[in-house]
């Protein structure tokens, strides 16, 4: 069965930039209508330009507001008069901190976005994707497998989204709606720190803009390379098409083989 989304409309939290972008330029090509959701109003709107596809909108949202989840689906109806998958993709990343300095406003942003704000998306989204039978794929991480893949706001977070898409899953599924999810490994994205930390990537700057950060991937994956947006965004696309029709509560790691035997340090690898 080809991979098709032709027709179907969709939304993507986190879309205007990395693993979201990738995503909503794969869903275009592949004949989907896609809605753009992002914090950062100016990027969504560039990022729509960017699209080869029939249709899409951006819509400015926080990711961890109740009415801002509800009014993206609201504007995603309003566009196109329905929903048929959702993509919950948004996040901010801790800097490898740990608990000894972790603050209350760290551990509250990062929780917000990246585990609050996909139960609001998937709540906001849900009565419509019931309508459709339609599905919906979040982004986890193999930080909610393994330690060390993040700090623990972060790993934590990855966690709970890993128990979101498995009860989820449970509870839709004698409605005909499927949720799944994918796990990247280290992939090369903008995944930026939740607040400026003063420490190893002590600013909002990408992750990625450190270039020992890539290298340490690379020494650390089987595959010995980093990931990039476009390998995570094919299997997202693999998973919201009616090749996967099957496969629900199910979470695809995208890792380059770093899940084979999880973290160790280059030191100690063979």
């Amino acid at each position: 069965m080809n991979i098709s989304l032709d027709g179907k409309v969709s939304i993507i939290t986190g879309g205007a930039a990395g693993i979201g972008l990738a995503t909503a330029k794969l869903f275009a090509a592949s004949g989907a209508k896609v809605v753009i959701a992002d914090r950062n109003q100016e990027a969504a709107k560039a990022a729509v330009e960017q699209l080869d596809g029939p249709s899409a909108i951006a819509v400015h949202m926080d990711a961890g507001r109740a009415e801002d989840n509800q009014r993206m689906v609201q504007q995603a109806r309003d566009a196109f008069g329905r929903v048929d998958i959702l993509v919950a993709n948004a996040g901010v990343f801790d800097g490898f901190t740990p608990l000894v300095d972790t603050t209350e406003e760290l551990w509250d942003h990062v929780l917000r976005t990246n585990l609050k704000g996909y139960f609001l998306a998937c709540k906001a989204a849900l009565p419509e994707l019931i309508k459709t039978k339609g599905n919906i794929v979040m982004t986890a991480s193999t930080a909610g497998f393994f330690p060390q893949q993040g700090g623990l706001a972060y790993t934590v977070a990855k966690h709970g989204v890993v128990g979101l898409i498995r009860e989820l899953a449970f509870e839709v599924a004698s409605f005909g709606v499927r949720v799944n999810g994918v796990a990247p490994g280290g992939t090369i994205t903008d995944l930026r720190n939740a607040i400026k930390l003063g420490q190893a990537y002590g600013d909002d700057r990408s992750l990625f803009d450190d270039p020992q950060v890539i290298e340490f991937i690379k020494a650390t994956t089987p595959l010995q390379k980093a990931g990039r947006p476009e390998e995570v965004a094919g299997a997202i696309a693999f998973l919201a098409s009616e090749a996967a029709s099957h496969i629900t509560g199910q979470i695809l790691l995208v890792d380059g083989g770093y899940s084979v035997r999880g973290f160790q340090p280059p030191e100690q690898q063979e």
